[in-house]
C-alpha cells in the first residue's frame, strides 16, 4: 500500500486549515499554561518566561521538594507581573490517572489550559542496545513517550472542547527527533516516538480545522545543565535495571573537567534563552522551535541521502 505525504490526504476541510494560520496562542497575558517537569531544568526556565508573559502557570513534577521551591521562586516573580500566577501540583506523567487529576484540578481553578507543554523526560544510562534492560526501556517510555501521550489524552480533548485558541509544545530532542546518537538508544527511540507523536498530532489538528495547533521543541544550541544528567533520583524502584550499570554516570561537573583537562572549555546553552525562543514559537505558531535549525536540516539532507542509497547514516557522536 502506498501513502502519498501531502496536504492533499487532509482532505478540503485540512488544505483550508493548512492553509492558513494554524492554531496558536499570540496573546498569553492572563492565560493558563501547564509544564510537565516544571520543577527545575527547561521546565522551570519555561515557566519563569511564561510567568514572566503574564500567564498563570501550573507547574507539574514528581519531586515535591524542587516544586515547593520552583513555586517560591516563581511566585515572587508574578507580583511585578500584570495577569501572572503560579501553581503546583505533583503529577506522575507515566500514570494516566495522575494526569488526569492535574488536568481535573486546573479545570477546578482556571477554567481552562490554553498552553500545555509536555515536557518531562529521563533517560537511561549510555549502552549498547543488546546491553539495555527491559526495564530501561519501560521507565524511559513510561514517562518520555507515555507521558506525552498521556498529556494529549487528558488535555486536548478539553482543550477542543472549549473552543479557544490554544497550543501544546512537546518537548522532543535533536538526539532521535533529528538523529540518534548509538550509545542512547533508550532515550533517543523514545525522542524519535516524541517527534513522530507530535506530528500526526498537528497534522490531524489542522485537518480537523481546529483552534489548537501543536509544536515540537528541540532544546538545541549547546549541551544543557539540567536534570537529565541525574535522572536516576526518580528513578522508580520496580523499575531499577535488572544488572548494574557498566558506564559512570556523566555530569555537566565531569564533562567541563575532561573538557578542561583537554585544554577547551564546552558551550552551555542557556535555558532561559531556549525558553523565550518557545514563547516567540507558540505566539508564532511555529511547527519546529529550534536553535540551529540550518545544521538540522543539513543532517537530515545527509541521513535522507544515505537512507536513499540504501546505506547507514553516519552515527552522531558525543559532544564531549
Amino acid at each position: 500500500m502506498h501513502y502519498q505525504y501531502t496536504h492533499g490526504n487532509l482532505g478540503v476541510k485540512g488544505r483550508r486549515a493548512a492553509a492558513t494560520e494554524e492554531g496558536h496562542v499570540q496573546e498569553l497575558r492572563g492565560k493558563v499554561a501547564v509544564v510537565t517537569g516544571g520543577a527545575s531544568g527547561i521546565g522551570l526556565a519555561l515557566a519563569r518566561a511564561l510567568v514572566g508573559e503574564g500567564m498563570q502557570v501550573v507547574l507539574a513534577d514528581i519531586e515535591d521538594d524542587a516544586l515547593d521551591a520552583a513555586v517560591d521562586e516563581l511566585s515572587a516573580a508574578t507580583a511585578a507581573v500584570e495577569g501572572a500566577g503560579v501553581s503546583s501540583q505533583r503529577t506522575d506523567v507515566s500514570d494516566l490517572a495522575s494526569v488526569q487529576a492535574l488536568a481535573d484540578a486546573v479545570w477546578a481553578s482556571h477554567g481552562a489550559c490554553h498552553l500545555l507543554c509536555n515536557n518531562a523526560g529521563v533517560g537511561a544510562p549510555s549502552a549498547s542496545p543488546w546491553t539495555t534492560t527491559p526495564n530501561d526501556w519501560r521507565w524511559v517510555f513510561g514517562v518520555n513517550v507515555t507521558g506525552v501521550v498521556n498529556g494529549v489524552l487528558a488535555f486536548v480533548p478539553r482543550m477542543l472542547e472549549d473552543g479557544h485558541e490554544g497550543h501544546i509544545v512537546n518537548t522532543s530532542s535533536p538526539d532521535g527527533g533529528i538523529a540518534p546518537l548509538p550509545t542512547a538508544s533508550v532515550y533517543a527511540a523514545s525522542k524519535a516516538a516524541v517527534s513522530t507523536l507530535t506530528e500526526c498530532l498537528a497534522a490531524q489538528l489542522a485537518a480537523d480545522g481546529s483552534r489548537l495547533g501543536a509544536s515540537i521543541f528541540y532544546p538545541s544550541g549547546g549541551l544543557l545543565r539540567t536534570g537529565l544528567w541525574t535522572a536516576d533520583r526518580n528513578r522508580p524502584t520496580e523499575l531499577q535495571r535488572e544488572v548494574p550499570r557498566t558506564t559512570t554516570p556523566l555530569t555537566p561537573e565531569k564533562l567541563d573537567e575532561s573538557a578542561r583537562a583537554a585544554g577547551h572549555e564546552l558551550h552551555w546553552q542557556p535555558l532561559d534563552e531556549l525558553a523565550d525562543l518557545v514563547v516567540a514559537g507558540v505566539k508564532e505558531g511555529r511547527y519546529v522551535i529550534m536553535k540551529d535549525a540550518e545544521t538540522a536540516a543539513q543532517t537530515l539532507h545527509q541521513r535522507a541521502d544515505a537512507l536513499g542509497r540504501g546505506a547507514l547514516p553516519q552515527a552522531m557522536s558525543h559532544p564531549a
